[in-house]
């Protein structure tokens, strides 16, 4: 195994979801090649099918690996250490990338690192040219996506306090059920958030949970039934196209409401917050992104949200968190660490990521 710090590229690969990607990072956190495939298939089938999402990673994981070695212009033998997210996310797909990746490292007698998915997010803020200069740790961190909903303390790489989370779905998951609801299929956000554009924002009253409560705890069960209730005099008829814009127009202020709320409290429970994060593939929502850059300014603090593309699931960000990994033990003079017996985990809560 490799001493650190390390000096070569790091190779890192991504396939907890229905995205397969592969990245290669220079040891400074350069994007050195960055590839990811997207499934489509399970559109027509509502939502992400497991066993065929592992199966497509499976089939496209070999090709898409040469094809970033070959943007990078280097070789495996080039490569100095390697990363997968080894969870949270869909079992199958987990143990197809990390299984891989550490078949890899083992032939290579290079050091393996696990990553933890939502640490993963967590992390990509500080990535090297997203700010004018590295953002520091504590920062408020919002990860939104479809599995995830929560406000996190992220003290440092390894060190993260929950603040507060969903008690029903996540974001994501409200947005795609909506969608779902108006007939724009999936997945919904990018489809609902265009339909938005032509609805009035107030046009239709819906309820914001846990508004106003104390904490930063999120709810947006009762605002999906309050939405299907809205629909539901239409029956099995198409919703004119109207109604369905301010459908979602409104849905969308609700949960950007709720969002700013929240993340109001949460400042309120991290006081030297260095800046906002947001994370996760709801990040890329332009309202959400615009009411929680408010928030930021009315408190003083620096606003940071990743480029669209690192929002949603990808491996520059799984590549970026093992380098953080591997410097924060550098720096305390450890070894590069023997992640090869980790197993793959469908559920790895941030609480239990170890710190370096």
């Amino acid at each position: 195994m490799s001493e650190l710090p390390l000096t070569s590229p790091l190779l890192a690969i991504e396939t907890s979801c229905d995205d397969t990607a592969c990245a290669i990072l220079s040891p400074d956190g350069t994007i050195l090649a960055e590839r990811v495939l997207s499934q489509t298939g399970h559109a027509a089938l509502g939502g992400v099918v497991p066993e065929i999402a592992a199966r497509a990673h499976l089939s496209a994981l070999p090709a898409l690996l040469d094809e970033t070695l070959r943007a990078a212009g280097i070789g495996m033998d080039d490569i100095g250490a390697f990363a997968a997210s080894t969870g949270p996310g869909l079992i199958g797909g987990l143990i197809v990338g990390s299984s891989l990746a550490k078949g890899i490292a083992m032939a290579q007698h290079k050091p393996f690192v696990a990553v933890n998915h939502i640490e993963a997010h967590a992390l990509t803020a500080r990535l090297p040219g997203l700010t004018p200069t590295q953002i520091g740790f504590p920062y408020l961190l919002l990860l939104v996506s479809g599995g995830h909903c929560q406000c996190v303390a992220v003290r440092g790489v390894g060190h993260y306090e929950r603040l507060g989370g969903t008690i029903d779905d996540a974001a994501g998951e409200a947005f795609d059920k909506v969608a779902k609801l108006l007939g724009l299929g999936w997945p919904g956000g990018p489809a609902l958030e265009k339909l938005a554009k032509e609805g009035g924002p107030r046009a239709v009253n819906l309820p914001r949970p846990l508004l106003g409560r104390e904490g930063c705890d999120f709810s947006f069960s009762g605002l999906k039934t309050a939405v299907a209730r809205q629909i539901a005099p239409y029956g099995q008829e198409a919703l004119p196209r109207q109604v369905a814009a301010d459908i979602a127009a409104s849905f969308q202020r609700c949960v950007a409401d709720i969002m700013a709320d929240r993340a109001e409290h949460a400042l309120a429970m991290l006081l030297d917050a260095t800046c906002i994060v947001v994370a996760g593939g709801v990040a890329a929502n332009g309202e959400l992104r615009a009411r929680l850059e408010a928030v930021a300014a009315a408190h003083h603090l620096p606003f940071v949200a990743p480029p669209l593309r690192l929002c949603t699931d990808n491996a520059v960000m799984v590549g970026w968190a093992a380098l953080e990994t591997l410097k924060a033990r550098a720096d305390k003079n450890l070894d590069a660490p023997d992640d090869i017996p980790i197993a793959p985990r469908p559920r790895w809560p941030l609480a239990e990521v170890q710190a370096p």
